[in-house]
């Protein structure tokens, strides 16, 4: 009863139900993340992210999130692919009457959570919702802790890292421990991400691409020690896209020579404006090279029909700029995320001019 609750809350909230693919296929995801932004916090340029204050939750902006994607390798040698991902809503801008709330479960914050495990035969999803309160879902200081009820980042001190991360769910469970000693790298314009050729829309963004990970996982009633890499993506704002864009292509590779690739492609419906690419070429010493749009391209080559709609799972991407010409494989054609917000989240495999791991999310089909 909890989960339709919230469910109808935050369909309401975006002024629309999209609980299947054709919905989402037909209104597109800038009609879901589009809206009104009076009385929210502007995303500006020229603002300097700080840290570890940013790693806390903004209520001030509409939405944001933290996103983690994981390449692993068990045991015995099997890749695995694991994501969690904890979205937080504003049903309502601050107001000074937030400040006189009386209880804990007065509050505009709405949080969903996303997980899954991703193997070649298998794809496990899990979500869940719940009203921000102390207790249960948010974000804590010191030390920091990012939470929906038992689906927790808990750090050792106010930074991100060392922590652990954990989750249980009916079909699987996971304890992982991430650590990294790299920089931050901060997207687009030193954290300033447009999202359009004329920046009316933007994110705050930053990553942490270099993240080692050992730990457990309990899936099909056997216990799993997995190893491997992790790939950290924070972002909010106000308003995320225009309303004629469709949804997005994104992908976040580790290449064999040591550097972390960010790309991403918004799609637009309107026949007006032309797609719109960035991305970001990263380096463990905190180092990188942004890649503007009008040296991106990326052309489909494979399409899979899913339970929750139909995507494009194989990509030829160029840039010629960094002498990249790559060829994406999924691990798991199959991976498509049936929840309240249908999409398509698995880790890929890359070849040609750089072979290495990642992840693939596609949007808005």
């Amino acid at each position: 009863m909890r989960l339709r609750i919230y469910s109808l809350i935050f369909c309401l909230f975006l002024g629309g139900c999209f609980f299947d693919s054709a919905t989402t296929s037909s209104r597109g995801m800038g009609q879901l993340l589009d809206g009104d932004t009076t009385h929210y916090a502007p995303v500006v340029s020229g603002k300097r992210l700080t840290f570890p204050a940013d790693h806390m939750a903004h209520d001030d902006f509409r939405q944001e999130w933290w996103y983690l994607t994981a390449n692993l390798i068990t045991e015995t040698g099997e890749p695995l692919g694991l994501q969690w991902t904890q979205f937080r809503i504003a049903l309502a801008p601050p107001s000074p009457t937030q400040d006189k709330f009386t209880s804990d479960w007065q509050t505009e914050q709405l949080y969903m959570s996303h997980t899954a495990i991703t193997s070649e035969q298998q794809h496990q999803a899990e979500e869940k919702w719940t009203r921000g309160n102390a207790n249960f879902a948010g974000t804590k200081a010191n030390p920091l802790v990012i939470q929906q009820d038992d689906w927790q980042w808990r750090s050792d001190s106010q930074q991100l890292f060392p922590a652990t991360l954990s989750a249980n769910t009916a079909e699987f469970s996971y304890q992982l421990q991430l650590d990294s000693k790299a920089p931050f790298q901060l997207q687009g314009d030193n954290g300033y991400s447009r999202k359009n050729a004329t920046g009316t829309v933007a994110s705050y963004y930053y990553s942490q691409p270099f993240i080692e990970v050992s730990g457990t996982i309990e899936l099909n009633g056997k216990t799993i020690k997995v190893s491997g890499d992790a790939w950290l993506d924070r972002e909010w704002s106000s308003q995320f896209l225009s309303k004629t864009q469709q949804g997005w292509d994104w992908f976040a590779f580790r290449l064999d020579d040591g550097s972390a690739l960010m790309l991403f492609q918004l799609r637009d419906n309107s026949g007006k404006q032309q797609d719109f690419y960035s991305g970001r070429r990263m380096y463990p010493d905190g180092s990188g090279t942004q890649i503007s749009s009008e040296q991106i391209s990326m052309t489909a080559t494979a399409w899979q029909q899913t339970p929750s709609g139909r995507y494009p799972v194989a990509w030829d991407i160029s840039i010629p700029s960094q002498t990249i010409e790559l060829s994406t494989q999924a691990l798991n054609a199959n991976a498509s995320m049936p929840l309240s917000i249908p999409y398509w989240e698995g880790p890929v495999s890359i070849s040609g001019s750089h072979s290495g791991l990642g992840y693939m999310e596609l949007t808005g089909y």
